[in-house]
């Protein structure tokens, strides 16, 4: 049933790429200016990622691209992941216009030269855009390497100068960081290094995903009691303590994180509020609209830790999962509603996270 979804999607969503990477403006933009006449426009200083609305919706959009392009695995039209690939598959999701057209939009921004100053940006600016648009500039750099599509995989080596910049910034942030940052938005340290770690593990970076690891342990190996019915806030596009979770489901073995998840959320049940989905009052809110994105992600959690879950032969592993089990299909259709506004406050961004959230539901099958 959801790798049907994704096949009713990829349409819609590959016109949702296209559309949003031909659409230079409104953009925000997060330059910091050093003086009067540092006044550049975004083209100038991201010549791969200056549409979407701003930097890191443009960099997973371009993953989306790539996993509609053959990024990801189980399209119907064939294809399967190499062994230890994180996302790669091999044949397209769209048909063949489409995927030409993706393939041109896609290609005449993921070029060395181009990417070669965003990296620069990227080395000059160490903190922008952490951790969040670093995991998704991973997950990009990630899915286009594993995938046996020829230019998907020149894509990839294109971005190899980016991901040793984000190895090393990430590696020095980890590194100094005494606490993680614990909120339901963009800088939410648990989402930004779960992301990197499934990266930099499929890319072969094993410092970069040792130092993912043992952050994860550091500052949240022995979390407890997690408040999950306060942890809502207005424009949250993150549940915080399912960011978590899902971390750690990556560093401890499925019986370490059975035990781990119990003891972080003791009280969980079909009525918790960190399970219950959530409405949108104005879809041209750009803040409020993120309400829609939380939805999602906490389906695609959710999803996850139910499959860790159930590799765990533990009787409190699977009364969890029974409990994620009921919670999941209300937050999917809950999340996917929230494309059918067409305001660029959700397509601008709101895409990537269905599909990723459908690829997570779709692997329980």
């Amino acid at each position: 049933m959801d790798n049907d979804l994704r096949v009713q999607a990829a349409p819609d969503y590959a016109a949702v790429v296209l559309g949003n990477l031909a659409e230079p403006f409104p953009h925000s933009a997060h330059h910091t200016q050093v003086s009067a006449d540092d006044r550049p426009t975004p083209e100038q200083i991201h010549p791969a990622f200056y549409t979407s609305f701003d930097w890191h919706s443009c960099v997973h959009m371009h993953w989306l691209g790539a996993s509609l392009l053959g990024g990801t695995a189980g399209s119907p039209l064939g294809g399967t992941a190499p062994e230890g690939a994180s996302d790669g598959g091999s044949a397209a999701w769209v048909d063949g216009p489409t995927e030409a057209s993706l393939r041109e939009a896609l290609g005449a921004n993921l070029t060395p030269a181009k990417l070669a100053v965003e990296r620069d940006y990227l080395v000059a600016n160490p903190s922008w855009e952490r951790p969040y648009g670093w995991a998704w500039l991973m997950r990009l750099a990630a899915t286009c390497s594993a995938s046996s599509d020829a230019q998907l995989r020149e894509w990839g080596a294109a971005l190899e100068p980016l991901v040793d910049a984000v190895a090393d910034l990430s590696a020095a942030w980890m590194q100094k960081a005494q606490y993680p940052v614990r909120h339901g938005l963009h800088t939410n340290a648990a989402f930004g290094v779960g992301y990197m770690l499934d990266a930099f593990r499929s890319l072969g970076r094993t410092d970069a995903a040792q130092a993912c690891e043992e952050a994860a342990r550091t500052w949240f190996g022995n979390d407890r009691g997690w408040p999950g019915d306060w942890e809502l806030s207005g424009q949250d596009f993150l549940s915080a303590g399912l960011s978590e979770a899902d971390l750690m489901r990556r560093v401890l073995s499925a019986d370490e994180f059975a035990a781990w998840f119990a003891a972080f959320l003791p009280e969980l049940s079909v009525e918790s509020r960190i399970l219950q989905p959530v409405s949108v009052t104005d879809e041209t809110d750009g803040y409020l609209v993120h309400l829609h994105g939380l939805n999602l992600t906490r389906a695609g959690q959710v999803a996850r830790i139910i499959a860790t879950l159930r590799q765990s032969g533990s009787a409190e592993a699977a009364a969890a999962a029974a409990v994620l089990g009921e919670a999941l299909d209300p937050l999917l259709k809950a999340g996917l509603r929230g494309l059918e506004s067409g305001d660029f406050m959700s397509t601008h961004w709101l895409a990537s996270f269905a599909w990723d959230a459908l690829g997570s539901v779709a692997a329980l099958d």
